[in-house]
């Protein structure tokens, strides 16, 4: 089943998103080598697809896991979350619509 991971950032989260990006990147990149993902990217906290110094505020993974239990675990080893750049981390069954 997929899950939502929808993460929030503190503010002025960017340099710590930017210590623990490759990191962050390698887990999300084994799951799309599985194909476990659906949908994963960042949250601009400007209008704008590269926000420079105004970085972001948070973060959307759409994947695969066995268990809502399983997805919460992954989202609570990231890489972003031990760095501190999260204030907050939402996880949810997701049941998929569109596109078909």
């Amino acid at each position: 089943m997929y899950y939502s991971i929808y993460s929030e950032d503190y503010d002025d989260s960017l340099s710590n998103r930017q210590s623990a990006r490759a990191k962050h990147m390698l887990r999300i990149q084994a799951l799309q080598d599985e194909g476990r993902v659906l949908i994963a990217g960042p949250h601009p906290a400007i209008d704008s697809i590269d926000p420079g110094p105004a970085g972001f505020s948070g973060s959307l993974i759409v994947a695969e896991f066995e268990s809502l239990a399983a997805a919460t675990k992954w989202a609570a080893d990231d890489p972003f979350e031990k760095a501190g750049v999260y204030v907050k981390v939402t996880v949810k069954p997701f049941k998929k619509i569109f596109p078909t």
